[in-house]
């Protein structure tokens, strides 16, 4: 199969599909790989250690779209890009679609079959081995950011986040348990907050009061919980995850006024329109807005700001799926796994998750091979 990399064209981005050591890996299966001059670069990797790998360096996107029958990208594909699919096109990487239907649109017109790192599951129908490693960053970023923004000249109260010996330490609300928010836990407790996790799940509750055996509080969530726990709160951090759907609204903006002025609220769905409903997206560039004097930061792409450790974790993820592509076809790769088919996010046309398709008000069809 021919495989393309494209330059990653969204602003502030800086990760790669592949790595040379992925690159390798393809030209041992057999493959051809397609890559974009300087698609690495801002990360160390430049054209000549792709050309060794196996690589063949083109100039333009435009080439490398042409010429592949299967795009490997990070982010989801820019309005420019999408018109560069195909008709029977594989595209694999973040989609994001369910807050996104300008970019669903492109790719129905394209008539491309669109895979998402985001709803693949594992072959019980549980976890997201294709978001885990992002989702692991995210939720250790979320807490470094969060302290940053804490501080008095950037517009917080002023408080760190671990105190000082007779002084409190700060707060930290956790909204969902799962990979994201158990790594910001970890690094919060790890950096001596007070730590609360709000978790729906009964297993996932006893997963994480196990583990944490104590140094942090781990409770079931409710509304309640949230509207009054949220008023002591130093620092939110908001990791609550439906595959494929809309986030839910957890923090309502009429709970910002009981909030601490100087406050601080991350918002780790905002790929998925975020969990507080005053949420918008924002960039590195340009990280936080402040809204009933609570900061916010909403970074649409949090893991591209540590871009070398993001697209390692995510090429050691994705590595085994994409070969499985090249090797044997979408339809049989899969057809093979249902876990990976849950990836199909649109193929020829048709949306084929069920949670894009309901949350974006679109038809929903099933794929027939």
């Amino acid at each position: 199969m021919r495989v393309g990399v494209p330059k990653e064209i969204k602003k502030q981005e800086h990760r790669v599909g592949l790595i040379p050591a992925s690159v390798k890996e393809f030209i041992q299966h057999g493959h051809e790989v397609f890559i974009e001059t300087g698609a690495g670069l801002a990360i160390g990797f430049d054209d000549d250690s792709y050309e060794r790998a196996g690589a063949k360096i083109l100039q333009t996107a435009h080439e490398v779209f042409d010429l592949s029958e299967m795009i490997i990208k990070v982010k989801e594909p820019q309005s420019q890009e999408c018109k560069m699919l195909r008709e029977e096109q594989i595209l694999f990487t973040y989609l994001h679609l369910a807050a996104d239907r300008a970019q669903a649109d492109g790719l129905i017109q394209s008539k491309c079959v669109a895979i998402a790192y985001e709803t693949v599951t594992g072959r019980d129908g549980r976890g997201l081995p294709l978001l885990a490693p992002m989702s692991e960053v995210a939720g250790r970023l979320s807490v470094q950011e969060g302290a940053h923004y804490l501080m008095k000249h950037l517009g917080g109260e002023g408080r760190l986040l671990g105190g000082v010996a007779g002084v409190p330490s700060a707060n930290v609300l956790i909204l969902g348990g799962g990979v994201a928010g158990f790594n910001a836990a970890r690094m919060a407790v790890g950096m001596e907050a007070r730590v609360t996790i709000l978790e729906k799940s009964a297993d996932r509750l006893r997963q994480l009061d196990d583990y944490f055996a104590g140094r942090c509080e781990v409770l079931f969530s409710t509304s309640e919980a949230v509207e009054t726990l949220i008023q002591d709160t130093d620092l939110v951090i908001g990791s609550v995850l439906i595959p494929g759907e809309s986030a839910p609204k957890l923090v309502t903006k009429d709970m910002l006024g009981t909030m601490k002025s100087g406050s601080v609220m991350v918002d780790i769905a905002i790929d998925q329109g975020g969990c507080f409903e005053t949420s918008r997206p924002t960039t590195h560039a340009d990280p936080i807005f402040v809204e009933e004097g609570v900061t916010h930061y909403c970074v649409a792409n949090m893991p591209g700001a540590v871009p070398l450790t993001s697209t390692m974790a995510l090429n050691h993820a994705v590595l085994p799926y994409a070969l499985r592509i090249a090797d044997k076809g979408w339809v049989t790769a899969l057809g093979e796994d249902e876990g990976f088919m849950h990836g199909l996010n649109i193929c020829r046309g048709q949306v084929t998750h069920q949670g894009v398709a309901q949350s974006l008000g679109l038809p929903f069809q099933s794929f027939l091979r």
